[in-house]
């Protein structure tokens, strides 16, 4: 664990992902200071939360349970700890996934995560390869300040088979489009997601990074 002093502090959580290491540097890349715990007491004290991830839904719950750190990340969000979800960290905040099965995720945010295959109009669409992987474009209306500097139609880099699906449509904040609308970043007060790999997208994912580690805490 390094520690962390100053205004722009995030603190990683470590639950075993393997992109931890790519997206710690792509925060140092933009001045931000990174310390990384599996403690979840840590966790609950942090000012700024980064739950990262690759990987399948249920093997990321389990090791966030295994190590208590789905109920620091609970409390912390409850406390009005700002919380990026990156990738299977986004989808871990929805109550639910239909990934190899049903299982249950943080409740965080209303809704599910689904898969491309088998749904209209993916279905129709042969020519769409699962997973959806490479560069795609994000779009929003709205300047959100997450998106600062973000422009809209930006693209950014993906790698997934399953996206989530809000309950409530306020809580999207961009989509991409993969034979199917999807949620690109979803967001709802202090607590954000993003599908894309900010690390791997440049630019755009740097501006969305440095966005986050300036958002206002306490």
């Amino acid at each position: 664990m390094t520690a962390v002093t100053g205004e722009r502090r995030v603190t990683m959580v470590d639950y075993g992902g393997s992109n931890m290491r790519s997206v710690q540097k792509a925060f140092e890349a933009v001045g931000v200071a990174i310390e990384v715990t599996s403690d979840p007491e840590v966790a609950r004290r942090a000012v700024r939360l980064v739950l990262p991830g690759v990987g399948a839904f249920r093997p990321g719950m389990d090791a966030l349970r295994s190590r208590g750190l789905d109920g620091a990340i609970v409390d912390a969000v409850a406390a009005g700890t700002p919380l990026l979800g990156i990738c299977l960290g986004m989808q871990l905040l929805f109550a639910a996934s239909e990934e190899m099965g049903r299982h249950k995720g943080l409740g965080l945010l209303p809704g599910q995560v689904v898969a491309f295959v088998g749904r209209p109009p993916t279905a129709n669409a042969p020519g769409l390869k699962v997973p959806h992987m490479g560069w795609n474009r994000i779009r929003h209306e709205d300047q959100h300040p997450l998106l600062a500097g973000v422009p809209n139609g930006s693209y950014a880099y993906f790698v997934h088979s399953y996206y989530c699906a809000p309950a409530n449509p306020q809580d999207i904040l961009a989509t991409t489009d993969y034979g199917v609308e999807f949620a690109a970043i979803v967001g709802r007060g202090r607590l954000y997601g993003i599908q894309f790999h900010p690390e791997k997208s440049q630019r755009i994912g740097l501006a969305i990074l440095r966005n986050f580690a300036q958002m206002e805490t306490g």
